[in-house]
């Protein structure tokens, strides 16, 4: 069982932790530099490193995704014991080897998820032991947006939690809340069904 602590959300975990942000940044390949410097001018601290450090998160990141679309076991080596993965579904909400194993069936067939982040914002504590984050991801099923909370061990980072959502333009709520509804209706009579049968 998990404690509530981490179950809340993204950013608020972190700054729990933390305290504020001391910096962000946009994608790897397009970091806004003004607003990194400008963060830590405040702190004095140096530009050049935290820029560093932000491209270091962007390319764990980038490669932890890689590892899923190769379905590569260090995949989950790069989640914390602990950590906590919110898939799309209301029912997806998993420890790391509860997610695991809920994804082994992709692993023994070779063939995962592909998400690729096209646009990143990087947060991160004064003392850079945590870092979170911001991304919206290509995806198989759209554009998807996530958040998420990274540990810095010193000798790299662990994902403590994951959340992704689908990106549902706003125009077409209406549409989409009224689907979910009808399928979980469907689904509650076919589960009312099966269980009257036993």
């Amino acid at each position: 069982m998990t404690s509530p602590l981490m179950r809340i959300g993204a950013a608020a975990l972190a700054a729990l932790l933390c305290g504020p942000a001391s910096a962000q940044a946009g994608t790897e390949a397009k970091l806004d530099n003004r607003s990194v410097k400008a963060g830590l001018a405040a702190q004095g601290a140096d530009a050049d490193t935290d820029t560093d450090f932000v491209r270091r998160v962007g390319a764990f990141l980038d490669g932890w995704h890689d590892d899923a679309a190769h379905t590569r076991p260090a995949y989950f080596d790069k989640m914390a014991p602990q950590g906590i993965y919110i898939g799309t579904d209301k029912s997806e909400i998993w420890t790391r080897d509860q997610f695991k194993a809920w994804a082994a069936p992709y692993w023994k067939a070779g063939k995962a998820w592909s998400f690729k982040a096209s646009k990143r914002n990087v947060y991160f504590s004064p003392d850079r032991r945590y870092a979170w984050f911001d991304e919206q991801l290509d995806t198989q099923m759209g554009t998807c947006q996530a958040s998420g909370v990274l540990r810095n061990t010193g000798d790299g980072f662990l994902v403590e939690h994951y959340q992704l959502s689908l990106a549902v333009p706003n125009a077409l709520n209406a549409g989409f809340a009224k689907a979910i509804a009808d399928y979980e209706q469907r689904q509650a009579k076919t589960d009312k069904a099966r269980t009257t049968a036993r």
